[in-house]
């Protein structure tokens, strides 16, 4: 089996060409399914059949792993039998009939608009970091951007006299996504009064700044998060993408379509952002229990 792996990383290295941190996490992946063949009777890797595969599976999610973990892991598996029939060691791919487990996929933490309140409500603005960490989770929570999004904004990214900003997203795509006056109020306020003191004079196209004057960073929008939940009293799992979640799901409850959801998000496919009706679903189904006669 160690051979194998072996040059399945050397195909993954010299045909496909990638980088050396995802080579690393495929041998990881190959080295975990290799110690379940070892575990069941040192199974013949060229031999597995679908059963295999998916007991291996099973055993992941039983040990504790995410989702995302189990479907890394899968796609791994996948690939390194799409090799070995490439290379004509093995004449069927068992793997291919397998998808994804988004059956086991699990809702993200929303918060509700009461929440968002507290959250947003938590900086205090008499003081300067106060007042930038205030427009950042208003910019956060009004726009859905990601923490990388909105570190990524400089000065002229914002576009306040027709309502809308200009975000970098993964790929480099870039997207127009509109923002509420309550968010560029403040941005205005924090760039008018705060943002020159953080500069101390020197030149800087971030929009956010840190206190020693650079582009903020993805780490420090996540502790400012953090911080401020706890501030709030919020007692759940909260991310700087528990406020992108929020913003999905709000304007989906509300009323908003999916598609132009998608479009804000900079969701590639609609199906990713389907993921937010199943949210509201489930605030449909709570509402249905309390207030239902037969709920």
């Amino acid at each position: 089996m160690q051979d194998l792996i072996d040059a399945f990383i050397d195909y993954l290295t010299v045909e496909c060409g990638l980088a050396k941190n995802t080579q690393l996490a495929y041998r990881s992946d190959m080295e975990k399914f290799a110690a379940h063949l070892a575990r069941r009777g040192g199974r013949d890797p060229l031999r597995v059949t679908t059963s295999t595969v998916l007991a291996f599976l099973m055993n992941l999610k039983d040990r504790g792993y995410s989702v995302t973990s189990i479907a890394r892991m899968l796609a791994a598996v996948k690939m390194f039998y799409r090799f070995l029939t490439l290379e004509n060691i093995i004449q069927r791919n068992v793997t291919s009939v397998l998808e994804s487990p988004r059956i086991w996929r699990t809702l993200p933490t929303v918060l509700s608009p009461a929440e968002v309140d507290l959250l947003i409500g938590a900086p205090d603005v008499k003081m300067p970091l106060g007042l930038r960490d205030k427009a950042l989770l208003e910019l956060l929570y009004a726009t859905g951007m990601r923490a990388s999004e909105v570190t990524a904004l400089d000065v002229d990214s914002i576009h306040a006299e027709y309502g809308y900003l200009r975000c970098i997203g993964k790929g480099s795509k870039e997207r127009l996504v509109p923002v509420g006056r309550a968010a560029l109020e403040l941005v205005h306020r924090y760039v008018r009064e705060v943002r020159p003191l953080l500069l101390r004079g020197r030149t800087e196209l971030a929009l956010l700044l840190s206190r020693t004057g650079r582009r903020l960073t993805r780490e420090t929008v996540w502790r400012v998060v953090e911080r401020y939940a706890r501030l709030a009293g919020i007692r759940k799992p909260i991310s700087p993408h528990t406020l992108r979640h929020s913003f999905a799901t709000h304007l989906l409850a509300g009323g908003a379509d999916l598609r132009s959801v998608q479009e804000m998000l900079g969701h590639a496919s609609v199906t990713t952002t389907q993921l937010y009706t199943h949210v509201d679903r489930d605030r449909l189904k709570e509402v249905h229990r309390r207030f239902h006669p037969r709920g």
